[in-house]
């Protein structure tokens, strides 16, 4: 029997981390590169990407420990693939213009 809506809300685990940037729109390159990987519809896990300025905040909340461990690590695989490529392209922001709008 499956528990109650109210029990498996409180047994949820929940994860977050902060990923700061050295500019808005290297952060704004790595939200989009990042969001594009969405987590599959039969995952129990939920995974929310939010740019506050320079930094990209990635919230999950999951059911499972061990699915919450595989979404993380592969955002985390990812995110070493954009840092790279961020290291490799750099972007200069042009004077005047506004860091979130390519």
């Amino acid at each position: 029997m499956a528990a109650p809506q109210s029990d498996r809300q409180a047994s949820r685990l929940d994860f977050s981390l902060n990923v700061p940037f050295p500019s808005a729109r290297e952060a704004t390159v790595a939200l989009r590169s990042l969001g594009a990987d969405r987590e599959p519809r039969r995952n129990s896990v939920h995974k929310c990407l939010v740019l506050h300025g320079s930094v990209l905040t990635a919230r999950w909340n999951a059911d499972e420990a061990r699915a919450l461990r595989v979404s993380v690590n592969s955002f985390l695989e990812h995110l070493g693939l954009v840092l790279e490529t961020l290291q490799m392209f750099p972007t200069e922001e042009p004077e005047g213009e506004d860091p979130t709008h390519f």
